[in-house]
């Protein structure tokens, strides 16, 4: 008894042994490009993650174009039957804030398509860098899947950082698409023009931001142009902006990052310079929040609608000059009945931007899908 006691203790030993020294699964991975990459606005960008295209370089402000080149809203799509799900990444930064979790700055969301409609998130990575001078992250979301089912996946790129090179990691003998180009149609997309709050700031994760949550709820492409500080109407951005080809829906939230005067000079030829160009798509222009301290602060309690007067009293001027295809929100619960849902009394949490949406869709939507349907 003794001896057979003694012999399975070697051959657990062994077993263990032999399991230390077998080869990990091999992962494979799989260029972001080879797969679909969406909710970009411009193809000519300086890199493959940047936002604006590269002719405008020299035309815009030096703030405005290193915003542009974090990743805001970009998001790779793809169908796999891998057991599990992962990425490899280069950050252009690896830069850090002290009101937004890094998650969003950074990290990434993975989301999967369940039944006919619904989008749920997976996970989100921890973006620690494992390489400090590569600024390489590498993440596993999710493992155990049920490899019988070929599933659709949704990656939503770094918000407040740009990425150089983003690669998805599934099984080495996994079989990796570019999905149903049907899910989150290229085909018919809503471009959203506007400040730190359309960039993300400061979501906890990156599929929490308007355009994500947007492009959920539309199965459509939403193109994130919101640059923070930077949302100012420049008028070569709405000539860009007027450039951008298969958009339904033109939705405009620069006031936060405008004077009084600014919002009272510069928005109706900003306006009108898009609606000259693109005259049977519909723009939305939504007033900017008014901050939870304004009710109690008078000088901010003052400016704060003062600058949406000024707003508003464009949008009638060119409402009143050609009725069609114009459309506006107004700031009233913008961040909640409770004024609950910001970070730093300006940029919004992760309630905040539900709050948002709940605000500004049943708007959007009839109004996408109005648009979209002209167009089929």
């Amino acid at each position: 008894m003794k001896r057979l006691f003694t012999a399975v203790i070697l051959l657990v030993a062994t077993l263990a042994a032999f399991a230390d020294e077998a080869p990990a699964k091999p992962w494979r991975y799989v260029n972001a490009r080879d797969l679909r990459v969406i909710n970009k606005g411009f193809d000519d960008t300086e890199r493959d993650y940047s936002r604006l295209p590269a002719y405008l370089r020299d035309s815009v402000r030096t703030g405005l174009w290193d915003r542009q080149q974090e990743s805001a809203g970009i998001a790779v799509r793809f169908a796999t039957n891998s057991s599990r799900i992962g990425a490899r990444y280069k950050l252009l930064n690896n830069c850090h804030m002290l009101h937004m979790a890094d998650t969003g700055i950074k990290g990434t969301d993975l989301y999967i398509f369940e039944g006919d409609s619904v989008w749920r998130h997976v996970n989100t990575n921890r973006p620690a860098i494992n390489n400090a001078e590569e600024k390489l992250v590498e993440t596993v979301y999710v493992n155990n899947l049920d490899t019988t089912l070929t599933r659709e996946y949704m990656i939503y790129f770094p918000l407040y950082d740009g990425v150089l090179d983003f690669e998805v990691k599934v099984d080495s003998g996994a079989s990796v698409t570019s999905g149903r180009p049907d899910i989150i149609d290229g085909r018919h997309r809503v471009l959203c023009y506007g400040t730190s709050i359309m960039q993300g700031g400061c979501a906890s994760r990156t599929g929490m931001a308007t355009t994500a949550q947007m492009s959920r709820l539309l199965n459509a492409e939403v193109i994130n142009l919101g640059f923070s500080g930077q949302g100012k109407m420049d008028f070569c951005m709405a000539r860009a902006i007027a450039s951008v080809p298969d958009v339904d829906l033109i939705f405009l939230d620069p006031v936060p990052n405008c004077t009084e005067a600014m919002c009272d000079s510069l928005t109706y030829d900003f306006v009108n310079i898009i609606r000259q160009a693109r005259p049977d798509v519909p723009i939305v222009m939504i007033e900017g929040p008014i901050y939870p301290y304004a009710r109690y602060d008078s000088f901010w309690g003052n400016y704060l609608p003062a600058k949406n007067a000024a707003f508003r009293r464009n949008y009638e001027r060119l409402k009143a000059e050609r009725p069609d295809n114009l459309y506006y929100i107004d700031s009233v619960n913008l961040d909640g009945v409770e004024d609950d849902g910001t970070v730093d009394g300006v940029h919004l949490t992760d309630l905040g931007y539900k709050y948002y949406i709940e605000k500004v869709m049943p708007v959007v939507k009839p109004l996408f899908e109005a648009s979209k349907a002209r167009r089929r």
